[in-house]
């Protein structure tokens, strides 16, 4: 039987190395855009965490969660980020980040998808929407690294 923590095949963050490490630029260059386009580090790793709940990434999870508390998410809503619909702890921001990770991590079919991004576009500027998709690409990419290497929790 194996789990996250067992190798499934090539550790694909040390086989083509160069390749992961040209992701790690691009993560790099991601997270300075953030600044530019003012679209706050809290509200960042906020969907970082939840894509990595969704996709199952013990390794993501072990590295966001504590970045998040780090930037000012607290802990209430770290606690009940899986039912976020169901809460009264996130303000509009917050949940079209939220949906907008859904859609572009679970890829649904339907307007839901397609209608994501329209919605976040009333609580974010054009800048600051494309950063964060960026930023939800991004992770849902390192998550399935994560997860194809079988890497478990760190730390």
């Amino acid at each position: 039987m194996t789990d996250q923590n067992t190798p499934v095949g090539p550790q694909l963050d040390q086989e083509l190395r160069d390749v992961f490490l040209a992701q790690d630029k691009a993560a790099s260059l991601l997270g300075k855009k953030y600044a530019e386009v003012e679209l706050p580090e809290a509200l960042v790793e906020l969907t970082m965490v939840h894509a990595s709940q969704l996709n199952g990434c013990a390794a993501c999870l072990t590295t966001h969660v504590p970045a998040a508390r780090k930037a000012g998410v607290p802990q209430e809503k770290l606690d009940v980020l899986p039912a976020w619909r169901e809460v009264d702890v996130f303000d509009a921001q917050e949940k079209a980040a939220l949906e907008l990770c859904e859609a572009l991590t679970l890829l649904p079919r339907g307007r839901r998808h397609a209608d994501a991004p329209v919605q976040a576009a009333e609580h974010f500027t054009d800048g600051q929407l494309v950063a964060l998709e960026w930023a939800i690409i991004m992770i849902n990419t390192y998550n399935r690294i994560s997860i194809a290497s079988g890497h478990g929790p760190t730390g």
